[in-house]
């Protein structure tokens, strides 16, 4: 399919191969490492204390086994992944994109509010004011001439100042590493459910496809670069796995000293605890710097589903995404986060990681929509276990949601 990126119509250098590379991790890994990601992971590790590693240990292998299928696929096909889903079934890639753009505006109007209570515990300003400057700071990103470039460095940039401003807060909260090593392999309790729901939020939704949909939007795709796919891929597990681990050991140093997180806000408290009134600050940027670039990740991925529907939004595809994000900031900014919208976007979201997966595992196998690669068996095996596994999670979830809808 043509593209209408600058980044296709040159020879790639080395250096900007390099760049789209790192810069695809990044957007994926930071797409994940949302305001839920912290939530998240505060509250798994307040209840299974230091077997909490053993789960994220256990999740890093099911992601890396979803997220190299989908890349590779993607990258041989040179076909973005509701393209793919149409190839293996007409019309199946406009319900993939349905349930994609719908999870990713929901979901973006969530990281606009978590952007803007990052800015209120770092400035004090009101939280729709700092969703408003969350939303300002990516329409502008992605007003810039060269957006794509632009959004490259920002994820690395922010990504990397996440993780280390969250390296501090688990230095000073003094975690017990001794057993968070051994429970990493031998863990005191095994919660599956816990372990899926980790999966689905690293590379469910929209998340996964962020990195593989940039790498082709930047001409990194073909047999020829199957490699650095993989490798980009692995990455992108890897960067956001690291966030997870430094901030569960953060966790664990504050509730293993005898502390009890604050149920409203979880995440701030460990910040709080630790590190005082300069963590809680901490925390502020912290989640405003998630907010950003999960703000970033969600649109520019949920507006590379919609191209299926027309010429026009690929022609205009940064203004569509601009759209999408003034779009999530006024919902927040005038009725705040529409908590129906949430509940059936979670819903919807925990189906479609397996759908999105169970399509590239088909298309794997087609040799009209690869070619004469030939995808690895032992990858079909992992990403089978990962869609089994993940569809008795997303009915699972179906199923406690239907209560809360009537």
């Amino acid at each position: 399919m043509s593209r209408n990126s600058l980044e296709e119509k040159q020879q790639m250098t080395p250096k900007q191969r390099l760049s789209a590379m790192t810069g695809a991790a990044f957007l994926m890994a930071t797409s994940a490492i949302g305001p839920g990601f912290l939530t998240q992971t505060a509250v798994f590790t307040e209840t299974l204390l230091a077997s909490f590693a053993f789960v994220i240990l256990v999740s890093i292998f099911l992601d890396i086994g979803a997220q190299m299928n989908i890349w590779r696929i993607i990258a041989v096909s040179k076909m973005r992944g509701q393209e793919i889903a149409n190839a293996v079934l007409p019309g199946l890639g406009y319900v993939v994109a349905f349930f994609i753009v719908l999870g990713g505006l929901a979901f973006n109007i969530g990281n606009v509010a978590g952007g803007g209570l990052g800015v209120n515990a770092l400035l004090g300003f009101d939280t729709r004011v700092g969703a408003i400057m969350t939303g300002v700071i990516c329409i502008v990103i992605f007003s810039l001439k060269e957006a794509n470039v632009a959004m490259d460095k920002i994820v690395r940039y922010l990504g990397g100042l996440m993780i280390l401003l969250t390296t501090y807060v688990m230095i000073v909260s003094k975690p017990p590493y001794a057993e968070a090593a051994l429970r990493t392999f031998v863990p005191l309790e095994v919660d599956f459910m816990t372990i899926i729901t980790i999966v689905g939020g690293t590379v469910g939704g929209y998340i996964t496809f962020a990195g593989g949909h940039r790498l082709l939007d930047a001409g990194v795709s073909g047999k020829e670069n199957i490699g650095h796919v993989t490798k980009t891929a692995i990455s992108g597990i890897v960067v956001a796995s690291i966030m997870r681990f430094i901030l569960f050991l953060a966790v664990l140093g504050v509730v293993s000293a005898g502390f009890a997180l604050n149920a409203d806000n979880p995440t701030a408290s460990v910040f709080q605890i630790a590190a005082g009134e300069i963590g809680y600050r901490i925390f502020g940027l912290v989640l405003w710097f998630a907010g950003i670039t999960s703000v970033i990740g969600a649109a520019y991925t949920s507006v590379s589903f919609l191209t299926t529907f027309h010429p026009a939004i690929e022609k205009y595809k940064n203004y569509w995404t601009i759209g999408f994000i003034v779009f999530s900031t006024i919902v927040f900014a005038l009725i705040g986060r529409p908590v129906m919208l949430l509940i059936l976007a979670g819903a919807f979201n925990g189906l479609i990681l397996p759908l999105t997966l169970g399509c590239i595992l088909l298309a794997a196998h087609r040799s009209t929509i690869i070619g004469d690669y030939k995808h690895p068996v032992w990858m079909t095996i992992f990403g089978a276990v990962v869609v089994a596994l993940t569809t008795y999670l997303g009915i699972r979830t179906l199923i406690q949601m239907i209560p809360q809808l009537f």
